[in-house]
C-alpha cells in the first residue's frame, strides 16, 4: 500500500512539474540592443570621468602642497608649519568628501544611474511580465551572469521577443 501511495505521489508531482512553463532571458543581450541603455551608459561614463577629474585635481593639489611643504619645512616657523599642515589636511579632506559625494553609496553617480537606468529596466520588466502572462510562464529567469543556470535551451529564451515587444530589432 505504501509503495502504491509513493508511486501516486511521484506521478502527481511529475505532472505538476511538467505543467509549469519556464522561460529564459539574457538581460545583457537585451540591454545591449536597447539604444536608450547605451546612451545612458555613455552619459554616465562622461559624467563619471568629469567628476573623477575634479577629485584627481584636488588630490594633485594636496600632493603639490605637501611636496612644497617638504621642500620648505626647514625654513618655516612652527606656526607656519602648523598652518601648512592644516591646509594640506583640509585639501585632502575636501578631495575625500568630494569623492564620497560623487561616488559614494548614495552619491551623485548612484542617483544619476538610478534616474537613467531604472525607467529602462522597468520597461523591460513590464515587457517580460506581459509575455509571461500571455504565454502562461510560471517563471522567467535571467541567464546572463547567473551561475545557477548551467544550460538553457534556446527554445525557451524569449530575449528577442522582449526586444520586439519593446520595439527593437
Amino acid at each position: 500500500m505504501k509503495k502504491l501511495m509513493m508511486i501516486c505521489l511521484f506521478a502527481v508531482a511529475a505532472m505538476t512539474a511538467s505543467a509549469q512553463k519556464y522561460a529564459l532571458i539574457d538581460m545583457e543581450y537585451i540591454l545591449k540592443n536597447v539604444p536608450a541603455y547605451e546612451r545612458a551608459n555613455e552619459q554616465l561614463n562622461q559624467v563619471s570621468k568629469k567628476w573623477q577629474a575634479e577629485v584627481e585635481a584636488l588630490n594633485t593639489e594636496a600632493s603639490t602642497m605637501y611636496k612644497n611643504y617638504q621642500n620648505e619645512v626647514v625654513f618655516l616657523s612652527q606656526e607656519q608649519k602648523t598652518k601648512r599642515q592644516e591646509a594640506i589636511v583640509a585639501k585632502e579632506k575636501e578631495a575625500s568628501e568630494l569623492k564620497r559625494k560623487y561616488f559614494g553609496p548614495e552619491g551623485e553617480l548612484f542617483k544619476k544611474r538610478t534616474s537613467l537606468i531604472t525607467p529602462i529596466q522597468e520597461e523591460i520588466y513590464t515587457a517580460v511580465k506581459e509575455i509571461a502572462e500571455q504565454r502562461g510562464y510560471s517563471m522567467v529567469m535571467n541567464r546572463a551572469g547567473n551561475d545557477g543556470i548551467i544550460f538553457g535551451s534556446p527554445k525557451i529564451d524569449i530575449s528577442n521577443e522582449v526586444l520586439q515587444k519593446l520595439g527593437y530589432q
